[in-house]
């Protein structure tokens, strides 16, 4: 918008100079051929009267001033020979010995050539010509146009510094509601932009400000609801689940205790649920400002920690990809962990013993993609379309399982991330690719 308002300025201005510099520039030029015209006509008839008089002393005075003034070319008459050069046999010396005509020959149909002609009849069938220079002319005419072109460029120079000024100070207070909008799409709800400017951008000012300032508070709020939730859910069901041991503990009845399992098993699955739930509840109402953050050593140290569980199992965690550096992603302090977490613990569920979950980094200009591929069942097109619905569990080597809430959780981290989540049929064999795409740090475009 700063380069389009400089651009129309410079253009106005530039207009402006164009329809008042140059005419006056052509009137100058103009004025400066009719007023030589006017001399070099004058001198050669003044010349012609001389050769016309006759007389011993007008021929000698014409040979005195043609001989100072320059190229001075005459016809001799009967009663004077001035001795200068004779002019060429031409149309302008017809003319003006048989017609006596004047005639006045630039050289050139463009301003003018590198001479000026005139030449004048003379009594007796005798004319005057005079081949005048035009270099002083020329001369002049850099200096007529010369002058008003530096002008112009100095107009022009200090039109677009102006408008420079005024382009900023105009757009000031759109920059500030783009730097505003820029943070709060990051995830700083404290984002706020300064009242200024002409009446309408105050006006949008207080309204985003109003909007953040309400977001702000109904996130805050919901804040406290998960902090609530997780210390009023997890006390009751701990204890449930100790009760519920203390009696399978206390009692000798198979059926009775085999109903007592029964219930441990749906209070740990309660549990897991609720986990689920405020882990959830916390990625939707959480939403940090992104930061760079090292990609590869995220990577690396979840690896570790997933690792002791996988060599149980006797399952290898790869790192595959070509790296070049250390790339940086954009992404909120704790997303990227939980994510990894999320995914490999999935990878991990339905990857067969002895089997390899592979992890790509893949760079890709302005994002980073991290893949996880598992050598699994896979999932059909219709398990891909729901896989990020909550509650939807599928179909793991020992049966449905979980709380149905990982993938959802990815992609709600993801998506407050400024990035997606894909879910693809791995290249090699069955198994299940999860990309996640971030924002590459290096290429941050503002905010």
């Amino acid at each position: 918008m700063n380069r389009q308002l400089i651009r129309s300025y410079i253009l106005l201005v530039a207009v402006a100079i164009l329809l008042f510099t140059v005419p006056v520039a052509f009137t100058l030029t103009k004025q400066l051929r009719d007023d030589t015209r006017q001399s070099v006509l004058r001198e050669a008839n003044t010349m012609a009267l001389l050769l016309s008089n006759g007389t011993g002393a007008s021929c000698e005075a014409l040979t005195q001033v043609a001989r100072a003034y320059g190229d001075v070319q005459a016809t001799p008459t009967a009663s004077c020979d001035p001795r200068l050069p004779e002019p060429a046999a031409d149309e302008a010396l017809t003319r003006a010995t048989e017609k006596n005509e004047v005639t006045t020959d630039w050289g050139s149909d463009f301003v003018w050539g590198e001479h000026l002609k005139v030449t004048v009849p003379a009594r007796g069938d005798a004319a005057v010509r005079i081949v005048y220079s035009t270099s002083d002319m020329t001369r002049r005419l850099w200096q007529i146009w010369g002058f008003r072109a530096g002008l112009a460029v100095i107009v022009l120079a200090a039109a677009a510094a102006i408008g420079a000024f005024a382009a900023r100070r105009i757009t000031r207070p759109l920059r500030q509601l783009n730097d505003m909008a820029s943070k709060f799409s990051d995830g700083d709800l404290t984002a706020r932009s300064p009242v200024t400017g002409p009446p309408e951008t105050q006006t949008l000012a207080r309204t985003l400000n109003q909007g953040a300032e309400r977001l702000d508070t109904l996130i805050a709020a919901q804040r406290i609801f998960v902090a609530d939730a997780s210390h009023q859910l997890r006390t009751p069901l701990t204890a449930l689940r100790l009760s519920l041991d203390n009696i399978a503990d206390g009692v000798d009845d198979d059926f009775v205790r085999e109903d007592v399992e029964q219930a441990t098993a749906e209070v740990v699955r309660m549990s897991r649920l609720v986990n689920g739930l405020l882990v959830l509840a916390r990625a939707e109402a959480k939403v940090a400002a992104a930061e760079p953050l090292p990609l590869m050593d995220l990577v690396r140290e979840r690896l570790a920690v997933w690792r002791p569980a996988a060599d149980e199992r006797g399952v290898t965690i790869a790192l595959r990809g070509s790296i070049d550096g250390r790339p940086s992603v954009l992404a909120s302090p704790g997303h990227l962990d939980q994510m990894l977490d999320n995914v490999l613990s999935n990878a991990l569920e339905v990857s067969p013993d002895g089997g390899t979950i592979t992890v790509r980094v893949d760079p890709r200009g302005d994002v980073v993609g991290v893949s996880v591929l598992d050598e699994g069942p896979g999932m059909s097109d219709a398990e891909k379309s729901r896989a990020f619905d909550r509650f939807w569990r599928g179909q793991g080597l020992t049966g449905k399982s979980g709380s149905g809430l990982g993938l959802a959780v990815v992609r709600q981290l993801a998506t407050d991330t400024g990035g997606t989540v894909a879910l693809t049929d791995a290249p090699h064999g069955s198994g299940l690719c999860v990309t996640i795409t971030l924002r590459a740090a290096s290429h941050r475009g503002g905010g």
